[in-house]
């Protein structure tokens, strides 16, 4: 299932997770992470009970954009016991995408 991370509720759901979490940081007007969405989205449904997998607004949530960084989007952070252990900035493949989560 994919979440809906902001800043209410990002220190629980990523930084205290137990399980690794990828945080897709994008904006509304955003093309290229209106291109990512069904991607982020089916593999939030194939990961699920295994990897968190969600969406931030980086509008809607700047301070936790800005804290991490965020410069362009979409940017992809995967985050494991609190920290993040990846970064990937732009669009691309399902494959490229999942191979980064398979890392962890």
């Amino acid at each position: 299932m994919e979440m809906k991370f902001t800043a209410d509720n990002f220190e629980e759901e990523v930084i205290k997770s137990d399980l690794p979490v990828l945080v897709d940081f994008y904006a509304d007007w955003c093309g290229p992470c209106k291109m990512m969405g069904p991607i982020v989205k089916k593999l939030a449904e194939k990961y699920d009970g295994k990897v968190k997998i969600g969406k931030l607004n980086i509008d809607e949530n700047m301070s936790i954009a800005q804290a991490y960084q965020v410069m362009s989007i979409p940017t992809f952070k995967l985050f494991k016991n609190g920290e993040v252990v990846n970064t990937m900035i732009g669009a691309m493949s399902e494959k490229d995408l999942e191979s980064k989560i398979l890392e962890m």
